[in-house]
């Protein structure tokens, strides 16, 4: 089965991923969301953005939010997660091969890339770095466990990601592995003259 018959299938269901229920994910939506550097962000894009959850909290720290996914029932989803959030756009795309224009100072990769080859990982990362603005801020997000349909283990998506940009924080326990990058390096403290 390819990657898109997979999650026309699996979108069949409601919430496959259990985004709304699961105390597993609400504290990924969480970390996500504090760990953010800024507190808000000009233009931000979320690959993968499923049924629109995170999207729709994503939303109140963009002045714009682009959000991309593979399906069209996730999509659909995600619109009515979001349909209080004037400033969301929501495509379907597959990426790397669909890239929208433009560049963004919040890239925020949810749990897509074990879903690319390693050829495709790598060809993403180069079009991410492109796509960020010189204070721009990457945050991937991947789950540990290896599973069928991942083509690309977590960490390896991860180590794709990080040539050429600087490290902004990483946090792993033994489930998922959270990582961002920036252009130049990124400090909360030096931002708010604390040092």
């Amino acid at each position: 089965m390819n990657t898109a018959d997979y999650f026309t299938a699996l979108y069949q269901r409601p919430d496959p991923f259990g985004y709304r229920e699961r105390w597993y994910e609400a504290r990924k939506r969480a970390l996500t969301l504090a760990c953010l550097p800024a507190q808000r962000y000009r233009c931000g894009w979320e690959l993968g953005c499923s049924n629109g959850v995170l999207t729709a909290e994503l939303a109140t720290r963009c002045d714009t939010l682009l959000g991309t996914d593979l399906s069209a029932d996730a999509l659909a989803d995600a619109a009515r997660s979001t349909q209080r959030c004037d400033n969301v756009d929501l495509q379907q795309a597959r990426h790397p091969d669909q890239w929208p224009p433009g560049r963004f100072d919040l890239i925020v990769v949810s749990e897509v890339g074990y879903y690319l080859t390693p050829q495709e990982v790598v060809t993403m990362a180069g079009k991410l770095r492109a796509s960020l603005t010189e204070d721009g801020l990457l945050l991937a997000c991947h789950w540990l466990h290896p599973f069928a349909e991942a083509l690309t283990p977590a960490a390896q998506v991860h180590r794709a990601f990080a040539p050429g940009l600087e490290e902004a924080f990483r946090y792993q326990d033994a489930d998922l592995l959270m990582q961002a990058w920036s252009v130049v390096p990124t400090s909360v403290a030096k931002a708010e003259v604390l040092r």
